[in-house]
């Protein structure tokens, strides 16, 4: 359905010399973002997609995050598509002015969402494997330049974005549980090694012709890469709650996934990277159950508790390796 598009995007068209004086394009609100205004915009030369980054985020909690992050999420797109060519829509404008940016439109008929397909039970051990090539080719190419990290100051927004409502918000929740969490965010702090894209989702990712597409880099932050692998695992392990049926699909695309991506860490040592991510991996599955982002998709109690049990378990003994994890979260979903 079209739309009129809102002043503030349409001056920002002009601003970014997209849309010509006089032009009023028409264009359509897409959905399912909690962090922006995300729109189609139909211009003479074919649709983009505009994103306008908001200050206050679409959930239930008081989440506050500054808007100059979709900034860094262009220069994101930027360094991810020198990497790995494809791995990221192509970007075609930014305007500081408003905090919103102009991207390459792909069509969903093309490019499914990732998300959707796991949903419907398609668990494609093979796809998972080339999430983790595409993301740990981002990682390397960026670990061999330690200069990037001038250009992402972004050490606040990573905070007020991940680390904060993910696992310090958890720790008030769990009060036993705070010093391990604390642990945790003291732990991804203190590893700055790689372009870390903070929200690697299946929300985020579309399943295109060429490979997978890495979407919404608004959270990108110069350190840890365990960071995000483990939230990327954490989604598979979830997902099992969510379409109980795939379940056994849903843990053979994690273990392809981590198989893939420890195979090529070269930046460290591949056991040091793997058991950060075994360490962290716990406090996120806890985080979306009871922190301030809980995924919509786990409503009983009963099934939050099972999350809960696992996590509590693994913080309080925690383990160096990713198998333990799945290991653990199996054993949960046999009883």
């Amino acid at each position: 359905m079209q739309e009129i598009i809102p002043p503030e995007i349409l001056a920002a068209l002009h601003r970014m010399g997209l849309v010509a004086a006089g032009a009023v394009p028409t264009g359509e609100r897409l959905t399912g973002g909690v962090s922006s205004d995300i729109w189609r915009i139909d211009l003479a030369s074919g649709p983009v997609c505009v994103k306008r980054a908001l200050a206050k985020l679409r959930v239930a909690a008081d989440w506050q995050a500054p808007v100059e992050r979709n900034r860094y999420e262009a220069r994101w797109m930027q360094r991810a598509n020198a990497a790995a060519p494809g791995s990221a829509p192509l970007l075609l404008g930014l305007d500081e002015a408003s905090g919103a940016l102009a991207m390459q439109f792909l069509p969903p008929d093309s490019h499914q969402l990732w998300k959707t397909q796991l949903r419907d039970g398609d668990a494609d051990p093979a796809f998972a494997a080339l999430v983790a090539d595409a993301l740990v080719r981002i990682h390397a190419a960026t670990a061999a330049d330690a200069a990037i990290a001038a250009d992402f100051p972004t050490d606040r927004i990573f905070y007020d974005i991940r680390l904060e409502p993910y696992l310090v918000a958890t720790a008030r929740v769990h009060p036993d549980l705070a010093q391990p969490l604390h642990d945790l965010v003291a732990a991804t702090q203190a590893n700055r090694r790689a372009l870390v894209h903070g929200d690697v989702s299946p929300k985020n990712i579309l399943r295109g012709p060429s490979g997978p597409v890495f979407l919404d880099a608004e959270c990108v932050w110069w350190g840890d890469a365990a960071f995000d692998l483990a939230f990327c695992l954490n989604h598979l392990l979830l997902k099992c709650l969510w379409t109980p049926s795939a379940a056994a699909g849903f843990l053979a695309c994690f273990d392809a996934l981590a198989t893939a991506y420890i195979a090529r860490i070269g930046w460290e040592a591949p056991v040091a990277l793997e058991a950060r991510a075994a360490r962290l991996l716990p406090g996120l599955f806890l985080a979306r159950v009871d922190g301030k982002s809980p995924v919509e998709y786990i409503t009983a109690e009963h099934d939050r508790n099972r999350v809960r049990r696992t996590a509590r378990a693994l913080l309080a003994h925690p383990v160096e390796e990713l198998d333990e994890v799945r290991q653990a979260w199996t054993k949960e979903l046999s009883t």
